[in-house]
């Protein structure tokens, strides 16, 4: 595109309209990063539990912190610290949700956020566009009903595209959310059968153990 194209593309949207150009490519990215890396996630889990539950990797007694799978890791941060009691693990599963899916957690606290501001990003322009629109009026002698109306279709243009952002991505992030919240449900219930196969196999992975290989993975 020429540099004339990008300076009409810039005096039709004005500088509100590109920054919703900017947020709205950075929404596509982060929804679309997020999105795959959980679906990814989520395969290689149901894989890897399966081979735990056959008894193939001793439960969890090769697992490598640096290279688990984040919800294979919570199980294996539960499992070491609830095999031997039945205390109630929701809380600790909480916790560890937090620390394994940081990223995620703040990839959905950006989305939400776009999705907020997106449409109130729109309405500035709109209304910036209107006082232009008004201000340009007022400088003539005679009113002009074709540029008023073709002030207003310019000006109305922002909260269009502001809307056009934060519904797919108010979509994209309640979507992500029933799925992260789904993986939590999901933790929970795994790590409880992972304890059984522990038990069962009498196999229970050491917390000296968790603890020197936890300290391993936080290390810079």
């Amino acid at each position: 595109m020429t540099t004339t194209t990008w300076s009409e593309i810039y005096t039709f949207l004005g500088p509100v309209g590109c920054v919703l150009i900017g947020i709205g490519v950075v929404a596509f990215y982060i929804s679309l990063r997020e999105t795959l890396y959980l679906n990814a996630v989520w395969r290689r889990f149901r894989r890897e539990f399966l081979d735990l539950e056959r008894g193939e990797d001793r439960c969890l007694m090769g697992l490598d912190p640096k290279n688990a799978n984040p919800l294979l890791r919570i199980i294996y941060d539960i499992v070491t610290t609830h095999a031997s009691h039945s205390d109630d693990i929701r809380a600790e599963v909480g916790y560890l949700f937090h620390r394994n899916f940081k990223r995620v957690t703040n990839g959905l606290g950006w989305l939400k956020l776009i999705s907020v501001i997106s449409p109130l990003l729109g309405l500035l322009g709109t209304v910036a566009g209107m006082m232009d629109v008004f201000h340009s009026l007022s400088e003539i002698n005679v009113a002009n009903a074709t540029l008023l109306a073709s002030g207003i279709w310019s000006a109305l243009t922002t909260t269009v595209l502001g809307l056009v952002i934060a519904i797919p991505t108010l979509m994209v992030y309640s979507f992500l959310v029933m799925k992260f919240r789904g993986f939590h449900i999901e933790a929970i219930e795994h790590s409880y059968r992972a304890i059984e196969v522990c038990r069962r196999l009498n196999v229970i992975p050491s917390t000296s153990s968790a603890r020197h290989q936890t300290s391993t993975v936080e290390a810079p």
